[in-house]
């Protein structure tokens, strides 16, 4: 199968590296045109996956005409708050039986959109799948074993069957679903908590702490997902309690990095302006809070990320805020 991966950031590279590996023809474009000839001419992309090569059979191009020629599947590697800008400015089209394939983890902050909803504005008649799950580029890229769903509608079985068998290999595993929704707002929620469990890391909490924010994260996530008509066991498996769980306690994870930087006293502003990596769950936690009131959802958790984000509110003090709050049953 002919892919293309659209973003060369680390996911974006360890999952052509995976593709190529399952024996597909893979075309990468990156944004930075410089950066991305650089990568092209090294074989590395030591900004975002150091210490990786690139296979040579993967082409790396800043021509997305040539990325799009006769692809067969488009795999979405931008930041949930670059898919718009990206579509928008490069008037990317290709033709309907061409899937589009969402690995961005995140709502919009203007629109509260999920990644799926905003490639539905420039798709033609294109499917729309998300693939999601515990998948840390940095492992995916030395091709050890991760396993992850891809997931659209029930219309799509075809086409996820297809994209299953044709990216599934010894060391990557595929399973399929007919729930985007949940598995999309898995991805984006699980961020948030993971900024929350990193919070805790970083004022040195203990493992009790941890464990209990993440127990109590999922099952605001549950309620969540639930509300806004996901399936709740969606939330149980690989691209709920699995992403998760490797986001929350891995030293690859992002989000829960960034909340370990907060929980050590640094500050958003010199945190964001310190890296080229992105956190998603900074920016999704405000949108995510946002639409819990709307739902008519409480969580406490989310709104403790908030507040210490975007409000000043100390991160001693947030946690107090929650473990003071009224008695209640677990469920």
């Amino acid at each position: 199968m002919i892919i293309t991966v659209l973003g060369n950031g680390g996911f974006g590279t360890a999952i052509a590296i995976a593709c190529a590996r399952a024996g597909n023809d893979v075309r990468v474009w990156g944004h930075d045109p410089d950066y991305t000839r650089q990568v092209a001419s090294s074989r590395e992309n030591p900004r975002y996956l150091p210490g990786v090569m690139v296979p040579e059979e993967i082409e790396i191009t800043t021509d997305v005409g040539r990325a799009l020629a006769s692809t067969q599947a488009v795999l979405v590697a931008v930041p949930t708050q670059h898919v718009r800008g990206v579509f928008a400015d490069l008037g990317i089209s290709v033709p309907g039986q061409v899937p589009y394939v969402s690995l961005s983890k995140g709502l919009e902050l203007d629109t509260g959109l999920r990644p799926s909803e905003v490639l539905a504005q420039f798709a033609d008649d294109n499917a729309i799948l998300a693939l999601s799950g515990p998948s840390h580029a940095e492992e995916v890229a030395r091709g050890l074993p991760a396993t992850l769903v891809l997931a659209g509608t029930a219309t799509d079985t075809a086409t996820i069957q297809a994209l299953q068998s044709a990216i599934s290999d010894q060391s990557f595993r595929v399973y399929e679903s007919c729930d985007l929704l949940g598995v999309e707002l898995c991805g984006a929620l699980k961020n948030v908590m993971a900024i929350a469990a990193g919070i805790a890391e970083g004022l040195g909490l203990g493992d009790n702490a941890k464990a209990a924010t993440l127990a109590r994260g999922l099952a605001e996530m549950c309620r969540f997902g639930e509300a806004a008509g996901a399936r709740p066991e969606t939330f149980m498996g690989l691209a709920g309690v699995g992403d998760l769980a490797v986001t929350a306690f891995s030293s690859h994870g992002r989000n829960r990095a960034f909340g370990e930087r907060i929980g050590r006293g640094e500050t958003l502003a010199t945190i964001l302006g310190s890296t080229h990596k992105v956190a998603e769950g900074v920016w999704t936690s405000r949108v995510v809070l946002e639409q819990a009131e709307q739902l008519g959802v409480e969580m406490p958790i989310c709104e403790a990320v908030c507040a210490v984000l975007f409000d000043g509110v100390p991160p001693h003090t947030a946690v107090q805020n929650l473990m003071a709050r009224e008695h209640k049953a677990e469920s």
